[in-house]
This record gives C-alpha cells, structure tokens and sequence, in this order.
C-alpha cells in the first residue's frame, strides 16, 4: 500500500519536470534498499531515475525533494542515483488499519496495469501425469493469478494443459501426486509445489508436506494465520476489541518487532506484482514464510495477549490491529496460492 501511495506520488512529480518525460511506469520499481545498503523497515527505493536520465543524479535529487514535501514521508534523498524514501513511523504503523479494513484488497495494485498475462484454468493436480507436469501447471496458473491481482488483463489460456498425459489415479505407494494429495491433503502438497524454485526437482515428499511443525513452510504460514485469528478471538473473549479505526493511536507500535513486521507487510502487493512479472510464485511463497516468521518474533517479544491477563494495557489494542492486519494479508497470500487458511490449526 505505502509503495502504491509513492507510486502515485512519484507520478505527479515526473509529469511535472520539464521537458516532458516520455511515458513510464513507476509502478513496481520499488525495492527494499538500493544496492549496498541494508534493508529497514519503512524505507523504499527505486532505479526510476535511471530510466529517464543518462545521468540519474539530478533527476532523482529533483524527485526526492518533491516526495520529501509529503507529510507522510519522513526523509527522501538519493543513494547510488537510487531515490529513497524513508516513511514516518505513523505512516508505517497505520498499516495495520488500512490492511485489516482493506480485507482481500489488501494484495491488490496497479504494477503491472497495461500488461497483459495467460490465466490458465486451476489445474487438478491429481490428473497431472507426473510432478513436474503438476508444477508446471501449477505454475502457470498462480502466475496468472497473481498477474491478475496486479493489475493485468488476463485471457484464457489452455496452454499449461496442451501436451498433459492422462494418468491414472494410481496407488497411495507408487509415489505420485494423486496419491500424495490423497495423504497429505490438497492445499499442502499445493503450497509445497509452489515454492519449489524453477530448476529444483519436481517433487513433494507427503510426508514432510504432512508434518504439522513450524519447519514445514505450510504449516508454519497456515499456523501464523490460525495463531493470528486466535489471538483477536481470545482478545474478544476478554471483552477487548479493535475498536474504531479513528481512535487507532500509530505511537503505540513503535517496538523494533513491531515495526519489522509491519515492513514486511508493507511489502505484500509488491511481493505479489513482482512474483507475476517474473512468472515466480515460488518467491511470493517465499514471502508469505517471511511474514510469518516476522509474526512470530512480534509474538514472542510484544504478544497482544498473554495467559493470565485480566485487562487492558498500554497498546493491547494497537497490537490486536497488528495481528488483524497480519491475519488478513496471510489469508489474502494463501488464497492467492489456492491454499486454505483455516481458522484454527
């Protein structure tokens, strides 16, 4: 959202120089550092300068200073012609309200608007003919699912199940995807096969994709969702609530576990474009295991709920927005992978 927000921003300014730039898209061109420097939470930056300048140096100093002027954005300067942009920590914290409002909307952008990408029907991963024919299906549909959320114009395309051999629905023993799904359940062997980087071996063992420990990514992404939704039901149970969006205070999320899980949050319609740009979703798999484990370490050090508590205290109900937000863009992230996110693990 916030990469949206500078994307929209950075717009304006570039119709604005003069001469005319010819048309860009500054969409999708954010990343979490400029090269040699270390990620932080709340801080964007983009090569846009480099595409309409030989010389990005100025062009970006130009564009940096106009972004600085927003009131949302803490400081905004140029690194390696790079325009970076650090964002206030309100800003970074108000996250947790417009992602848990947002609902599904929440992975959704326009970077990849004016493109256009095949959407291949969702395949039955228990007809395919082997793994790597269930992966390349697979592929190929999230890929257009994704591109989809990004903004693209898909059409139809049966072009992942041209050259796809019939199999027969063999035996649980003979090791082959309908009888892993059969073992292992349809959205883990579905999760496992999404994240396989191309030029891996096509292939799932069952038995791990069936573990129900937080080192099976799954698993551990589905039981950061469950832990999330279980933190707001036991909260309820206690008689607290997120209250309304208006009274959320931003100050009160201000632990460095906090703030790195709302930058990993910040990342998500970002995370979903670029896996789609480079027909990956093995990387925004990948993502999703990031976010979860950011949620974890929130857990640990700033839990919004604990046993034996019995009231409110200094920003309970900030961090409940925070594990409504993470829940929502987990859900969000895992129906985009056609994986179910069940409420309770």
């Amino acid at each position: 959202m916030l990469t949206g927000d500078l994307d929209r921003l950075l717009a304006a300014e570039i119709s604005a120089l003069r001469p005319p730039p010819p048309v860009i898209t500054t969409a999708g061109t954010w990343r979490p550092a400029p090269p040699g420097s270390p990620p932080a939470p709340g801080t964007y930056a983009t090569p846009i300068a480099f595409r309409l300048e030989p010389d990005p140096v100025p062009v970006a100093a130009a564009l940096a200073e106009a972004l600085h002027r927003a009131g949302w954005v803490r400081s905004a300067g140029v690194t390696s012609g790079y325009v970076t942009v650090t964002v206030t920590a309100d800003a970074l914290a108000r996250l947790a309200v417009r992602i848990t409002t947002a609902g599904p909307a929440c992975a959704r952008s326009t970077a990849l608007a004016g493109t256009a990408s095949p959407a291949p029907p969702a395949p039955d991963l228990t007809a395919a003919a082997g793994w790597a024919d269930a992966r390349r299906r697979l592929a190929a549909f999230l890929t257009g699912r994704l591109a989809e959320v990004a903004g693209a114009r898909t059409f139809p395309s049966d072009s992942a199940e041209r050259g796809a051999i019939p199999a027969r629905r063999p035996s649980r023993a003979s090791g082959s995807v309908a009888a892993a799904v059969e073992f292992a359940g349809a959205g883990a062997v579905r999760y496992a096969l999404a994240r396989l980087p191309p030029g891996t071996p096509a292939r799932v063992d069952p038995c791990q994709a069936a573990a129900r420990h937080l080192g099976v990514p799954a698993y551990a992404v589905r039981y950061a969702h469950a832990h999330a939704v279980s933190t707001l039901r036991q909260a309820a149970d206690l008689g607290l609530s997120l209250g309304e969006p208006a009274d959320f205070q931003p100050r009160l999320l201000a632990h460095p576990s906090e703030r790195s899980l709302l930058g990993e949050l910040s990342w998500l319609a970002e995370r979903v474009a670029g896996a789609a740009r480079r027909a990956r979703p093995d990387a925004f798999a990948r993502y999703l295991e990031r976010l979860a484990g950011a949620y974890f370490d929130c857990q640990e050090q700033r839990p919004a709920v604990w046993p034996g508590m019995t009231a409110d205290g200094p920003g309970v109900v900030a961090r409940l927005w925070l594990a409504a937000a993470t829940a929502t863009a987990l859900r969000a992230g895992l129906d985009l992978l056609g994986v179910d996110a069940p409420d309770r693990l």
